[in-house]
């Protein structure tokens, strides 16, 4: 199973980079995947629906409606699916969305974090140090 799911994570990150070079085309694919997967989910729910009974009746348009909006709010991806955390964060911040930015401000921005990174790390080196030397017994 592990094998599998490397398989796929290898596969998945070899077809993003590919895809990320011609944003068109891999809009075009990932809209398609969507609508079709959402359809697939959409068309399910009738089936369930029209089986009757308490499966039924949880399938009915409002307490769908009702049920996965529970749902969503209570896992957090009510906020982040519908708007989206980038969007929030950058109209904090006031910076521009991902999209609009430059393939240079996006590599000049992952250098900042790797800087960072970095020295959190040796931040992290410096606080293990000195706890190690705090529990050594006093002479």
């Amino acid at each position: 199973m592990r094998s599998l799911l490397k398989f796929f994570d290898k596969f998945e990150d070899r077809t993003r980079e590919e895809l990320s070079r011609v944003p068109i085309v891999y809009g075009v694919i990932g809209g398609t995947a969507l609508v079709l997967f959402w359809r697939g989910i959409w068309h399910s729910a009738d089936i369930l629906e029209q089986s009757g009974g308490i499966v039924g009746i949880l399938f009915t348009a409002p307490l769908s409606v009702g049920l996965s909006a529970v749902v969503l709010l209570a896992t957090g991806l009510f906020v982040s699916f519908f708007i989206g955390d980038r969007i929030i964060l950058s109209g904090l911040t006031h910076e521009k969305k991902i999209e609009e930015k430059t393939e240079s401000e996006v590599r000049a921005e992952g250098t900042i974090l790797l800087d960072m990174y970095r020295k959190l790390e040796h931040i992290e080196g410096e606080l293990r140090a000195l706890k190690d030397e705090n529990r050594k017994p006093k002479v």
